[in-house]
């Protein structure tokens, strides 16, 4: 009879539906595709709604390459001296920082912004990189071009090679400084993947956030200033570069990193310093405020789909909505694909190398979804289900205990 009496109360406490369904309501985690589908709703109309003054602009994951916001990105553009990127880590990635550098006549009288070299001036590769990416010398850029190939012209095909490596096949480059020339152009989405790949360096993150270095010049003894004002007005900020020319406007390569998602933002002819800066802050505030980077799969780590095996070639990351969750899927023969609850679609091609045909009992079997934080992805009924336990467990113990505290008065 007590056994039936405590299921009976429990039944009568929460039979009624409404009561239940609060309850339900208000213990609903974030990761119910409702609630993230709602949220990923929501960043793609403040996107839509993101009013941007310069002509081109991208907003890109760093780590992972996902595009997050896009205005005319791949249309061709003269970048100025976000140009000096490129110049900067083909110089980390080429040369030797200790090298000594010449001066020549040729880079002592470069045209524009100035770190005012002295022909014959000999000075360290590595300050020269610093002069070039805080206070855009264009002589600084000659000196390096001329000290790595030899001349401008064959600097400038190593440029090109560059960029079309790291998949920036809209870009053709013809000096290392930005000066503007008829045929120096680039696109935002370009430039992003420049910037990425520049940013996985430590030395060139380490000189792109640098403000302030002493200088010891033959002719100028002074301080090389940072032009990137977003490293004193913007949290998290960490790079990279600024330009401008009459015929550009004005660009800027803007990086900022918190809690472990970096984005990078290129904007391209924007009508004046104010306004370039005004558009990143936007861009950088929306990227922080709806997405997150998560890691995916690390490199040499193993998958199974569809009775074959694969090997991760390189780590995997991907941008997210903030609280969604995600699940991977091969694409392919070599690709992945990862969706979240809400909807998101990220795709990586050439990351995965098939290792192996398996035997297993389910050829059709799908990889166990997984969210980004480990735990195991959760559909509405199923967690319906356990939240009615959960509730029946508790409101039994109740009946318990007081049962207990009765038979004992």
């Amino acid at each position: 009879m007590k056994i039936f009496a405590i299921f009976y109360v429990t039944f009568c406490t929460v039979r009624s539906f409404p009561c239940l369904l609060l309850i339900i309501l208000l213990l609903l985690p974030v990761n119910c595709s409702f609630a993230a589908s709602e949220r990923s709703v929501g960043a793609t109309e403040e996107a839509n709604h993101l009013t941007l003054n310069s002509e081109s602009a991208i907003l890109v994951d760093s780590r992972s390459g996902d595009v997050l916001y896009e205005k005319n990105a791949d249309r061709a553009m003269a970048p100025a001296s976000i140009t000096k990127i490129v110049t900067g880590i083909i110089a980390l990635e080429y040369g030797r920082l200790n090298d000594n550098v010449v001066v020549s006549r040729n880079a002592r009288e470069a045209e524009g912004t100035r770190i005012f070299l002295a022909e014959g001036e000999q000075k360290r590769l590595e300050d020269l990189v610093y002069g070039l990416l805080l206070n855009s010398g264009n002589d600084a850029a000659v000196a390096i071009a001329e000290h790595i190939d030899g001349s401008v012209a064959a600097f400038s095909q190593r440029m090109n090679e560059f960029a079309a490596s790291v998949g920036a096949h809209h870009t053709h480059f013809t000096n290392p400084s930005g000066l503007y020339e008829e045929d120096h152009i680039t696109t935002a989405s370009d430039m992003a993947k420049i910037t990425a790949h520049a940013m996985k360096n430590e030395k060139f993150r380490q000189i792109v956030r640098t403000r302030v270095k002493p200088w010891e010049g033959k002719e100028w003894k002074s301080k090389l200033i940072n032009h990137n004002k977003m490293l004193v007005s913007y949290q998290g900020a960490n790079g990279v570069k600024n330009g401008y020319t009459t015929q550009s406007g004005f660009t800027l390569v803007a990086s900022a990193e918190r809690e472990g998602t970096e984005f990078i933002a290129v904007l391209m002819k924007a009508d004046d310093d104010r306004q370039i800066y005004k558009d990143a802050i936007k861009l950088l505030d929306y990227g922080f405020k709806n997405y997150k980077t998560v890691p995916v799969l690390q490199a040499g780590a193993k998958i199974s789909e569809g009775g074959e095996r694969y090997r991760i070639r390189q780590n995997v990351y991907a941008s997210i909505p903030k609280e969604d969750h995600f699940r991977v899927h091969v694409n392919g023969a070599d690709g992945l694909i990862v969706e979240t609850d809400s909807g998101v679609v990220r795709e990586y091609p050439s990351v995965l190398m098939r290792e192996q045909h398996l035997q297993i009992a389910d050829p059709d079997r799908k990889m166990e979804k997984i969210s980004s934080s480990g735990d195991k992805y959760q559909s509405l009924p199923e967690f319906l289900m356990l939240c009615f336990w959960r509730l029946m467990i508790f409101f039994m113990c109740w009946m318990v205990i007081l049962l207990i505290k009765k038979k004992q008065v």
